[in-house]
């Protein structure tokens, strides 16, 4: 099989699996909804002349605050990809996993796992543009013209891409992650738990400065705006240690998919 129609035949597998659909909803829906009690909550303030200075009013800040909460998709998308080829069929259909005919159908193994990589970067990549820009017009929609909009064009750009390249790092790691443990219960109850209610690079914080260089707090300011932890590495260099990050897990994952047992 060609690269090419490798490629198609993950992206094809990806977009029919349950799991998909589901981190995309977590993403879309769940921000969405956090924006909506924001955007309502401040649209309430701003009317009631409760604002107080510098709290959060402006459309675009609005929209964005929710962003981080897509992490936990990206992860899921990350998991989803590879992990479905591990998960055992039912007793009718053999008890067989999707691994064994994916690599019949497609025997060069690295060739395959880049298409699994770039299927994960395409999917992340699609959810985020659709999930941001929707948070902020319902944002826009529900506030209206009760506060200005303090962001610049440029900045939104900005902030954007730099979101979209934080979950789809996340995503890339969740995967590479997966392919180690070849299931994806583990990679997917740690990092959803470390992108949504606790993060334990955060804590670690707390005990060596070394923390700040994980991945995900290495990132962290490529959110922009959003308040952040004290400390650390700077946007560009952030996004750099978490790329390198990305790429040495995504090395590692070649090297033991290449070499182990289906």
């Amino acid at each position: 099989m060609s690269p090419g129609n490798t490629f198609a035949a993950e992206l094809r597998k990806a977009a029919t699996l349950p799991a998909s659909g589901v981190a995309a909803a977590v993403a879309l829906l769940g921000s969405s909804l956090v924006t909506v009690l924001n955007s309502v909550s401040a649209r309430v303030a701003l009317d009631a002349g409760r604002a107080e200075p510098g709290s959060l009013t402006s459309p675009f800040e609005l929209g964005y605050a929710a962003v981080p909460l897509g992490t936990v998709g990206a992860v899921v998308l990350g998991v989803t990809v590879m992990s479905s080829e591990y998960t055992a069929n039912s007793a009718d259909a053999g008890g067989g996993r999707q691994i064994t005919a994916t690599l019949a159908a497609s025997p060069h193994r690295l060739r395959l796992l880049l298409a699994k990589a770039l299927t994960v970067v395409l999917a992340v990549a699609a959810t985020a543009a659709v999930t941001i820009p929707v948070c902020v017009l319902i944002a826009r929609l529900v506030v209206g013209d009760a506060a200005p909009e303090t962001v610049g064009p440029q900045e939104m750009l900005h902030r954007f891409l730099g979101a979209a390249l934080y979950w789809t790092l996340t995503g890339l790691i969740a995967f590479a992650v997966t392919v180690f443990t070849r299931s994806g219960i583990v990679p997917l109850v740690l990092l959803t738990v470390n992108s949504s209610l606790v993060s334990f690079s955060l804590l670690l914080t707390n005990v060596t400065p070394l923390a700040h260089w994980l991945p995900d707090m290495a990132g962290r300011r490529l959110f922009g705006g959003l308040g952040t932890v004290e400390g650390g590495l700077d946007t560009v260099p952030g996004a750099i240690v978490m790329a390198v990050w990305t790429a040495g897990l995504l090395a590692v994952a070649a090297a033991v998919f290449a070499r182990r047992d289906a």
